[in-house]
This record gives C-alpha cells, structure tokens and sequence, in this order.
C-alpha cells in the first residue's frame, strides 16, 4: 500500500476558514478519537517519564490543535507538582481560537499562530512534540519538521503519528461509515490514513533529519512513534 500524497489537495480542517460549528466538532471528534485510539496513552507514557514531580520545563507543542496535548501534559504536571510552560504552535488561526477558548483555566498554554518551519523562539525548550501532524507534510518537509523538533528541545523530542497499512485504512473505513459520519471528519480521517507514513518510512525520516539514537515503536491502533532522549541527561 503506497503513500499517496498530493499537497495540492489539503484536509478540509487546514483550509483557510472562520469558526464554524463543523469545524468546532471535527476538533470535538479529534480529541475523542486521541482519547479512544491511544494518542494520550502513548503521550503520557513519556510525559511520565520525562516530568518529574518539581520539575520546571519549558515545552513546544507542534500543529498543536485545538490544545488537547498541551491541557494533557498541564493536567498531570499540575497533579505532580511540576511547573510547566508551554507554547503551542499551529498556523491555523481559527483552530487556535478554538483552543483558546477551551484552554481559559490553562494559563501555562501560551497559542503561538505560526508556521513549525518559520518559527524561531526566543530561548530553548526542554520538550519538543509533535503529535498526528507529520502525515500532513510532504517526505521533505517531514524531514524538515523533525530537523526543527531536534533544535529546538535541550532534552526530549517526541513526534507520534498514525501507522499506515491495511488496519489504519478498515478501520477509518468502518468508523466514518458508521460512527464519525460528519463531512468533514470523514474526509479528513480518509485522507490522513492514506497519507500516514509506514513503519519503514518513519524510520527512514528520523534518519534523513540526522536524528542519532533515536527510538521507534510501534503501538496500539495503528500509531506509532519516534523519540530523543539526548544523551547529557
């Protein structure tokens, strides 16, 4: 099953647009699908290990959405007495008013619209993530995404993304029939799994951004991931 990718054509969700009702619940079903297919499991299982209770680190959150990671990670930095600052990157300005607003008690979250292979920020970041993004870029600018994670973190880089194959395509094909029947979510599930990267070709993407003693696994619900853990901490 081979990547098929045209960046001519964009997910209805990236297409210049005001706050819609569609566009709020496309970013409802979003995070409802995060919570049920693993994405915050698979974020948290590093968050833990990479946040220890009172710490203080600064994060970079890339293609961040309608905030849902960033709530996430202050939710448990809160609950272990970690101080967390986040920047919150994405270049859709009507997402980010979104996010926004569902982010009022999230003080830590600062919404940056902006786009990943621009933006340059004053000082570095403990954490880089990037998270069910990739897959929205050409092989070329996905390298260059991974290239920018690796600069701007002092620590940590995780970059998760689905898992593209036969149990990604059915079981898209299933939820958008019966399930996530929107317009605009079903368009945009069925293109980002034909679009997601395989196995192999995340792999290789780490390792055409020079990314060294990286890790990558596979996990639950056709998603997978790749990480730094650099080596001075």
């Amino acid at each position: 099953m081979k990547r098929s990718f045209d960046p001519t054509v964009l997910e209805m969700m990236d297409r210049p647009q005001p706050v819609s009702t569609e566009l709020e619940r496309d970013l409802q079903r979003i995070r409802q699908l995060n919570c049920w297919f693993g994405s915050y499991r698979l974020v948290l299982r590093f968050i833990r290990r990479w946040i220890k209770p009172g710490g203080r680190l600064r994060i970079v959150d890339f293609a961040t959405g309608s905030g849902d990671i960033p709530r996430l990670i202050i939710d448990y930095s809160r609950s272990i007495g970690a101080l967390v600052e986040i920047n919150a990157i994405d270049r859709q300005s009507a997402t980010l008013e979104i996010a926004r607003k569902l982010s009022g008690d999230y003080p830590e979250i600062s919404y940056i619209d902006a786009d990943i292979l621009e933006w340059n920020p004053a000082a570095a970041h403990d954490i880089a993530l990037c998270t069910l993004a990739l897959h929205h870029f050409s092989e070329g600018d996905a390298v260059k995404v991974l290239r920018r994670c690796n600069e701007v973190a002092k620590k940590f880089v995780l970059v998760s993304d689905l898992r593209r194959g036969f149990f990604l395509k059915a079981g898209v094909d299933v939820l958008t029939a019966f399930v996530f029947r929107e317009p605009m979510t079903r368009y945009d599930a069925r293109l980002s799994a034909a679009r997601a990267f395989s196995f192999s070709e995340f792999n290789d993407l780490a390792r055409r951004a020079r990314w060294k003693n990286f890790g990558h696994k596979g996990f639950r619900f056709a998603r997978q991931a790749i990480w730094l853990e650099k080596s001075d901490n």
